[in-house]
């Protein structure tokens, strides 16, 4: 995981003046390469002491590794992405519709980028097993993150699986605590916090259904329930709307998860395809 992400992710679980550093610094990266540490400090409202200990939080030696950290992944992702104003930087009042757009998209490349290439595929191949050996798929999300559950839903169903979406929070947890045989529930959070997508998988592995959690941290509550978790790596803007970057991220794990099960029957799925692809043409009018 790059460090611009390891921060972003990291302000949900920092204690307060731990966290509003690490806001700065996810807001406007460049603050680090150019500021000593008692400025940063200055710049946060707290001390050179708490710095250091965000930087040990990140898994940053000191101010110094994070300034050079920083200032190697900048300039990397500056050449890559050809962003003028400086890559990383948050979106401004100031900032022309091109070039908001241009950093909004460079965040969603680099999201699929950061969340494929940092993919544990053994954890990948025994969600696919479980998701492949399954007879009922139930799957939730709130918000945004239900995007990503009605996508997958959506495709699964395509090639003859059984897969629930579920919309309500009451009806999530109703239906998962319904034992069935082999059954999976997948549960989405960019967060990992969510309460009642959390319900929904503690509800679903109390039954001994197999769970699988789609989310953004590794030690958040919602991964604590999931037999098999699957991580999104993703910067978010302020302009978030929900969510717009990790929801990029959670629909590049939707199609892996997609993939890997409709190979498994190959066939049948390639078959299935062009089954449904038929019965939804358009009819031909005379």
């Amino acid at each position: 995981m790059s460090i611009q992400t390891t921060i972003a992710t990291a302000v949900e679980t920092l204690p307060p003046s731990l966290a509003r550093i690490a806001r700065t610094v996810r807001d406007n990266p460049s603050i680090v390469v150019d500021c000593t540490i008692n400025e940063l400090a200055a710049a946060c409202d707290t001390s050179v002491a708490s710095v250091v200990r965000f930087c040990r939080a990140i898994g940053a030696g000191g101010y110094a590794a994070l300034r050079v950290s920083l200032a190697t992944e900048l300039g990397r992702e500056s050449v890559q992405f050809k962003e003028p104003r400086g890559f990383g930087s948050e979106i401004s009042a100031g900032d022309s519709l091109r070039e908001a757009t241009s950093k909004i998209a460079a965040l969603e490349l680099l999201a699929i980028e950061e969340t494929i290439g940092n993919l544990d595929y053994d954890v990948l191949e025994s969600a696919i097993d479980a998701i492949d050996a399954s007879e009922r798929l139930l799957l939730f999300g709130i918000g945004a993150s239900r995007l990503a559950a009605d996508d997958l839903g959506h495709k699964l169903l395509r090639i003859g699986r059984s897969a629930i979406v579920l919309s309500d929070a009451h009806e999530a947890s109703a239906a998962a605590a319904l034992t069935a045989t082999r059954s999976v529930a997948i549960g989405f959070s960019h967060s990992g916090t969510t309460l009642e997508t959390l319900r929904f998988l503690q509800t679903a592995r109390a039954t001994g259904t197999a769970t699988i959690a789609i989310a953004g941290a590794a030690d958040s509550p919602i991964a604590r329930e999931a037999d098999h978790i699957l991580l999104t790596h993703a910067r978010e803007s302020r302009f978030r709307a929900g969510a717009m970057v990790s929801r990029i991220a959670q629909l590049a794990l939707v199609d892996a998860l997609f993939i890997g099960v409709a190979q498994r029957r190959h066939a049948h799925s390639v078959h299935a395809l062009q089954r449904t692809a038929d019965a939804t043409r358009p009819l031909r009018v005379e």
